[in-house]
């Protein structure tokens, strides 16, 4: 597959930081959660990259734990809407009929919602845990999928490759998994990959509410409420996360816009 040098730049930003998360399971150049009162608001410097928080805690290690949280929770969430809104969306497009009705009513209904007010009501639900979280930020993009997958369905229903799969004798399941399913990855991974974006900047979102992770444990988003009280004395602390969310979701939109342009074939023809 060959990217554009944006595109390029943009998965060279997605490893940094991932590589950083990864990193951060085995090392980081201090204890996250390490509170020295006697190195509180100590701005950047050789020993504390990014200075430390009002606890004396090194804010570059709570970043790096931070992006391990952000990018788990966002990969897991990403990959359940993914994969209920495909076998949603190809039920629906395939079925058609009262199944296809059924389906999208509930699949509007949940659009009705801003994803942000869903995401807070199923937190409140199931509570402000990774797996709360997850089944809150999965099921607010899944009617994205669920859309995407069952247009494409619908225009591929009626193609001649479907009606010699049924006129050879295989079975509905066996031509949607078989000839169906592989037609819908492409657009899918193109709207994963921009959906990851979103779910970090919601996640984010949750955590700097307080409906997110709960401290003392960092997230980037966490990490920016904490450090509200002190921009004007400590700005590093709004800005080191603030950068890292940024660069994240930088890179991922070149990556994502790089993909668009080498799958779509709309953007092909442009």
């Amino acid at each position: 597959m060959r990217l554009s040098a944006q595109g390029i730049f943009g998965l060279a930003l997605i490893l940094v930081v991932a590589a950083a998360g990864l990193v951060s399971l085995f090392w980081t150049p201090l204890n996250p959660l390490g509170i020295n009162l006697g190195a509180r608001l100590q701005p950047p410097s050789m020993q504390n990259l990014f200075g430390t928080d009002e606890f004396g805690r090194d804010v570059f290690s709570r970043a790096m734990v931070g992006a391990r949280t952000s990018l788990l929770i966002s990969l897991m969430s990403v990959g359940f809407a993914v994969v209920l809104g495909t076998f949603v969306g190809i039920a629906a497009g395939y079925s058609r009929g009262f199944v296809d009705r059924i389906l999208m009513l509930g699949t509007n209904a949940l659009l009705a919602f801003p994803g942000v007010l869903l995401a807070l009501g199923i937190i409140i639900i199931f509570g402000a845990s990774i797996p709360g979280l997850v089944l809150a930020l999965g099921l607010s993009y899944a009617p994205s999928v669920i859309r995407v997958v069952r247009s494409t369905v619908l225009s591929l229903r009626q193609r001649e490759f479907i009606e010699a799969s049924r006129v050879i004798g295989n079975s509905e399941g066996y031509t949607m998994l078989a000839h169906v399913l592989p037609n819908c990855i492409v657009p899918v991974i193109v709207l994963g990959t921009s959906m990851f974006g979103w779910v970090i900047l919601l996640e984010s979102a949750l955590s700097f509410l307080g409906v997110g992770i709960a401290p003392p444990a960092p997230t980037w988003g966490n990490m920016l409420s904490g450090g509200r009280a002190f921009l004007e004395s400590a700005p590093w602390l709004g800005i080191a996360p603030g950068v890292c969310i940024t660069l994240t979701l930088l890179g991922i939109n070149l990556f994502g816009d790089a993909l668009r342009d080498r799958y779509d074939p709309r953007m092909e023809r442009a």
